[in-house]
């Protein structure tokens, strides 16, 4: 029997990269948006359908024939969170019903509050200080209790090549500009919890295919990377843009607080600090136990492609691993060669 997806959000970072696994497990692969023609791109391989995931027969109509529903889909800008995102979530479980399919949900970090932290695993309290971990919170309790076949894998902050709106474009980087300057949102010492687009998507497709072992709500937690003193990202920022001695500054959350009152991503930005303050940390034990690992690109490799992804460094910049900036860094140079040619040499061979 043919594998058929809808993919809601599919112009998004994670349910863009869901979208290119699944196509490349054999599955067709539908993809609704207002605008099609807009989006569609030559050879993407999708079944691009025009509707509105606000509209709950658009979504009822593009499920015929599906067996999984990717709900992936999250308003633009963060804008009308509250009025948007539950009766979207709406429309998608009424398809699921029409059409019995799973639903796949990206799940996050927000549904925790701190009484849940250091080591959170999936069935830790959910307690949430914030808005938008409320809705989260309130999205799961839904979905279990629509009686419908679930898949929740929750993960840390996004980045990646297409990853959209996230904390690494937002607030470490600046897109479409050389890396010059490196902010670090957290609180000197604190530890943070990353998670990459192309592992997260793949890990999410390895639990699907587990097909009838998953249950009938299966809820995972990834790893991802763990930055144990929230130095680690912006050292491999640094290193891809082959200046490891940068060092990064200090998050502008004064900025942000400022503006917080007048523009809807600062407000966003500023009610997620507390993840910037303390450790929080999900447990991928349970993922081990059912797939046996974890999808896991190198930090160096992930930065990279995220970089040039993001247009900060060109498409064929070297990678710059530790152990690379080490052994160039220790290289003796020659006592008669000024210092500027040998450094010189030291970047032509690179």
């Amino acid at each position: 029997m043919d594998k058929v997806a809808l993919v809601l959000g599919a112009t998004g970072g994670i349910g863009g990269e869901v979208a290119r696994v699944l196509l490349a497990r054999g599955w067709q692969v539908k993809a609704l948006h207002r605008a099609p023609e807009r989006v569609a791109k030559s050879g993407d391989g999708l079944q691009w359908l025009s509707g509105d995931a606000m509209e709950h027969d658009d979504v009822v109509a593009a499920s015929q024939g599906v067996q999984l529903i990717v709900h992936a889909v999250n308003p633009p800008g963060y804008r009308n969170w509250g009025q948007l995102v539950l009766p979207m979530l709406e429309n998608t479980m009424a398809a699921a019903r029409a059409s019995g399919a799973r639903i796949l949900l990206p799940g996050t970090v927000y549904n925790y509050g701190p009484d849940a932290f250091l080591h959170i695993t999936e069935d830790a309290p959910q307690r949430p200080l914030t808005r938008k971990g409320a809705i989260r919170v309130e999205m799961e309790r839904r979905l279990r209790a629509s009686g419908l076949p679930v898949l929740i894998v929750r993960a840390g902050d996004f980045f990646g090549p297409d990853a959209g709106n996230n904390w690494f474009a937002q607030g470490l980087v600046k897109p479409g500009k050389p890396v010059t300057a490196i902010s670090n949102p957290a609180s000197p010492g604190v530890g943070h919890q990353w998670a990459y687009l192309p592992d997260v998507a793949e890990t999410m497709v390895r639990l699907l295919e587990l097909g009838e072992a998953l249950p009938q709500v299966a809820v995972y937690q990834i790893e991802g990377h763990w930055d144990g003193d929230g130095m680690q990202m912006a050292a491999a920022i640094a290193r891809a843009a082959g200046q490891p001695q940068m060092k990064a500054g200090a998050f502008p959350w004064w900025l942000v607080t400022l503006a917080a009152p007048f523009v809807t991503v600062f407000r966003e930005l500023r009610e997620m600090r507390y993840l910037w303050r303390q450790p929080v940390r999900m447990s991928n034990a349970k993922l081990r136990k059912a797939l046996g690992t974890e999808p896991h690109t190198p930090l160096d490799v992930a930065v990279r492609r995220t970089l040039q992804g993001q247009g900060c460094l060109p498409a064929d910049a070297p990678l710059h691993t530790p152990a690379q900036v080490s052994a160039r860094s220790a290289r003796p140079t020659s006592p008669s060669a000024p210092a500027t040619a040998a450094n010189g040499a030291t970047r032509a061979g690179q």
